[in-house]
């Protein structure tokens, strides 16, 4: 569970951000048993979804100062969740990709997505308010 934050605390430092890389970073060892044909398809697709879940936490973390901005990032890291996860079931549709690797793949995205609807549920604790 994410925590509220200091203002020098890191967006790399977030629980969902290190789950973000590391999902990645899985995905990305995987693509590179796929086939070639898929290069510029499936593996770039599912490597581009979810590099990008992690660039909208970074983003969304810059933008605390507002609500609205820091909420619809977290909302676009959320979509980039969700369609890695369908880039990940037709990896294993398509045989590219185990069903165990597959599952576990899906279910740390459920895991981010968890965190992330957490956050734009309650993001007050999150934002850096001006002091007035």
């Amino acid at each position: 569970r994410e925590e509220a934050i200091e203002e020098d605390y890191h967006h790399w430092e977030l629980d969902v951000y290190k789950l973000a890389i590391d999902a990645a970073m899985r995905l990305f060892e995987l693509t590179k048993l796929f086939p070639k044909e898929e290069m510029y398809s499936l593996t770039d697709q599912v490597r581009r979804s979810s590099r990008s879940v992690a660039s909208h936490i970074s983003e969304g973390w810059r933008r605390r100062h507002y609500e609205a901005a820091f909420s619809d990032k977290l909302n676009g890291a959320e979509a980039e969740s969700a369609e890695t996860q369908t880039w990940i079931e037709f990896s294993v549709r398509c045989g590219y990709m185990g069903s165990k690797e597959g599952r576990e793949l899906h279910r740390l995205y459920d895991r981010i997505i968890g965190k992330l609807v957490v956050m734009q549920r309650n993001p007050k604790p999150w934002l850096l308010l001006k002091n007035s």
